[in-house]
């Protein structure tokens, strides 16, 4: 049984860090591509980064470039999202999604697979 696991989501003031992690089991990450997406209320679920299997090739919405990181432990099936200067509108509930295979975009309608969701408000 596939699952994605969230963690590391908090209350963080304006300018401060946090680092997500999605944690899977019941398959390898090795051959699957994963995505960050998040959901604002009253807001649709966007694309935050993904990061493609076999070649790592990354992709990042521009309100994100500079300040996030994606990566991927393939050895502990975990990806990480790494959030530095964060603003008060990156508040938002963030979730995990993978496909299998390569694939490069970041796009929430091609990701099948996803996680519960773990809360990011940045508020001070």
């Amino acid at each position: 049984q596939l699952q994605l696991v969230e963690s590391g989501g908090g209350l963080v003031q304006p300018g401060g860090s946090l680092r997500l992690s999605c944690a899977a089991s019941g398959f390898t990450l090795d051959y699957y591509t994963i995505g960050w997406f998040r959901q604002a209320p009253g807001k649709e679920r966007e694309g935050v980064s993904c990061i493609s299997s076999a070649v790592d090739n990354t992709d990042y919405a521009d309100s994100v470039k500079g300040r996030f990181t994606i990566s991927r432990d393939n050895a502990k099936n975990t990806v990480y999202l790494q959030m530095n200067s964060l603003k008060p509108e990156d508040t938002a509930v963030y979730y995990c999604a993978v496909r299998q295979g390569f694939y490069y975009y970041c796009l929430t309608t091609e990701y099948p697979s996803w996680g519960q969701g773990t809360q990011v408000t940045v508020s001070s």
